[in-house]
């Protein structure tokens, strides 16, 4: 996280009703379904160190963004998503990374390669423009996302 400008990622989803908490470097991250150096979740709040990887923020910030009401209120660390929404929750990822200061598209899909994510296409580049299609209609049908690929902030009833 120390790579993004100050602030950068608490304006980009802010709008989403997501607060950040710093954590020590060499701290435990409470929420952090992974642990080591890996974004938590608690509620509305994102936990972060400064070693903590750009895209397990984004990842984790659009689990949040993608639940209802109802599990945000229960949530402790695991999403407990389906596979139609972990796939929507990874297009959105790539869509907010286009649009976070100091950050870019290019340099999710580099980061999510190395980390050890797997798409059927071999890259999440590959993935995200040629396989994609079902986590985009998830995003839409949730309105989530427009027609133009634009996050949209909504608020997802129980």
């Amino acid at each position: 996280m120390s790579a993004l400008p100050s602030a950068a990622l608490q304006n980009l989803l802010q709008p989403y009703g997501l607060q950040i908490a710093d954590v020590a470097d060499g701290a435990e991250i409470p929420g952090s379904y992974w642990g080591e150096r890996e974004a938590g979740l608690i509620g509305n709040i994102l936990y972060l160190r400064a070693d903590t990887p750009v895209h397990s923020a984004l990842h984790e910030a659009c689990h949040f963004i993608c639940m209802d009401e109802a599990r945000r209120t229960a949530l402790h660390t695991d999403a407990k998503g389906d596979d139609i929404e972990e796939v929507g929750v990874c297009y959105l990822q790539a869509l907010l990374a286009m649009r976070l200061d100091g950050f870019s598209q290019a340099q999710l899909f580099t980061d999510m390669d190395a980390w050890g994510y797997t798409f059927l296409l071999g890259s999440a580049q590959a993935w995200f423009e040629r396989d994609a299609e079902d986590g985009r209609a998830w995003l839409l049908r949730h309105g989530l996302i427009d027609n133009n690929d634009a996050p949209q902030v909504v608020t997802r009833p129980g």
